[in-house]
């Protein structure tokens, strides 16, 4: 049973769709005198109290003294068959600002409230049409940035994270229920606690646990995009491999070095992941202030790239500015980028060794390229086991952080058992562990939480 609870007689209104010109607008009303509501302000060959759920109707909305305001189609969806759980009603308005502010002046006037940002979504969570975890993909959903992102919000909104946390949950409470059995009723004829079969369930839902926390890196690449930075000298190729990647000449490109002097940023979806490719200025020891500026900005995001394009001239042995490069990238996030493959390599063995990744590419005649967005997409989908999830992907740092919170609190009940600890220490475990469980899906969030989270939502959502 729902924990939350809703004003009996509190009915909201907003739009539904966003301001600007269009084809359709629509204004949205939820609660319990939704209807009531349409009833006096619609005008057509039905009225709303016999009108069918999830029909659509024609007719105009008029005023109090009967003066109409637009020519509308509306529907009804009466509860508990709506997104709220509530009676719902949408007004298919004409899409100019004007019909809109009018249609909603209408209800407004007739004692409807104006929404909060997210408080369509957040009746449903508290209506039980949707979890927690199912709320916080529709507004990932409405923000994705990709198709794979949407593909990826979709599952959870279908309830696919949700599932796999609720086999957590049935598991830890059915081994709560075991031990509570046997600290209530010890002198009953239970038997020896198996605690062989108790670690080994144990250790079954731990080992789920950490195969989804892998994915989180994945999920929240495809959730906030990514920061891809080219770093290398001045005339190594970092803009003309910007512009390979992009497929058209954005930065500009000479033999003149220090060309670049600021950050270029530009957006491109690879393999399904948003990135923000960012060209540096080359780095070098200058004199000139502008240039100066640039390389420290370049030294500066190194830090908070995502993943660092280093890119080295491969056709001539390395400069003390390509080792300035090199020291700023740190490997375990960083591409090393070969260009030039056509010439013949000009490297000393085992230099570049410090870096697991390299791709060789020649920018001018496209060769490797494919190889590089290979290399890319994989850094970022290369963590986690999407067998051992069943494709589920965690996308939100707060899922995150409870899901960490109840392996630790599971670590720490095997490590009690292993010890030989009360089962009353060994429940108090299992019970932290179901509780963050429980914050994911909403069962234990904090109200405060749950404010935070809806209030990122817009309105009429």
């Amino acid at each position: 049973m729902n924990r939350y609870t809703l004003p009996a007689t509190d009915t909201i209104v907003a739009p539904a769709t966003p301001p600007g010109e269009g084809g359709i607008g629509i204004v949205r009303l939820s609660g319990p005198q939704a209807v009531a509501h349409l009833a006096a302000a619609f005008r057509g060959r039905s009225v709303p109290a016999a009108m069918a759920s999830h029909h659509l109707y024609r007719g105009r909305l008029c005023r109090s003294d009967g003066t109409p305001v637009d020519e509308v189609l509306t529907v009804i969806m009466r509860a508990p068959h709506s997104y709220t759980g509530e009676d719902v009603v949408e007004v298919h308005c004409h899409g100019g600002n004007q019909q809109l502010r009018s249609a909603l002046d209408l209800f407004l006037a007739g004692g409807a409230r104006l929404a909060r940002p997210g408080e369509f979504t957040q009746r449903a969570f508290f209506n039980g049409r949707l979890d927690l975890a199912q709320a916080e993909a529709v507004a990932a959903l409405i923000g994705a940035r990709s198709e794979q992102a949407a593909r990826v919000a979709l599952a959870q909104l279908d309830g696919r994270l949700s599932q796999q946390l609720q086999r957590f949950t049935v598991e830890l409470r059915e081994l709560l229920l075991l031990l509570e059995a046997h600290i209530d009723f010890p002198d009953d004829d239970l038997g020896p606690l198996d605690h062989a079969v108790v670690s080994a369930r144990a250790q079954a839902v731990l080992a789920a646990m950490a195969a989804l926390l892998l994915t989180f890196d994945a999920g929240r690449a495809l959730r906030e995009g990514v920061n891809v930075l080219i770093l290398g000298r001045p005339n190594v190729g970092k803009s003309s491999l910007l512009n390979a990647l992009l497929g058209e000449a954005r930065a500009i490109v000479t033999e003149i070095p220090g060309t670049t002097r600021d950050t270029v940023e530009e957006q491109l979806v690879l393999g399904g992941f948003p990135l923000r490719l960012i060209d540096t200025a080359g780095v070098r020891e200058t004199r000139d202030p502008i240039e100066e500026q640039g390389v420290r900005r370049a030294v500066e995001k190194v830090q908070s790239a995502d993943l660092v394009l280093l890119v080295l001239d491969g056709g001539v042995p390395l400069t003390a500015e390509d080792r300035m490069a090199m020291a700023l990238a740190p490997p375990e996030r960083t591409i090393l980028v070969r260009n030039k493959s056509d010439l013949p390599p000009a490297f000393a063995a085992g230099v570049l060794d410090a870096f697991p990744c390299q791709v060789a590419v020649s920018v001018r005649s496209g060769s490797g390229l494919d190889n590089l967005q290979a290399a890319v997409v994989a850094h970022f989908c290369g963590v986690g086991d999407s067998e051992a999830t069943d494709g589920v992907i965690l996308t939100e740092r707060r899922h995150r952080e409870a899901l960490s919170a109840a392996r630790t609190a599971l670590e720490r009940f095997l490590s009690a058992q292993a010890a030989a600890d009360p089962l009353e220490c060994l429940a108090f475990e299992l019970r932290e562990a179901l509780a963050a469980l429980g914050q994911i899906t909403g069962e234990t969030t904090p109200d405060a939480i749950l404010e935070q989270i809806f209030s990122r939502f817009c309105i009429g959502k």
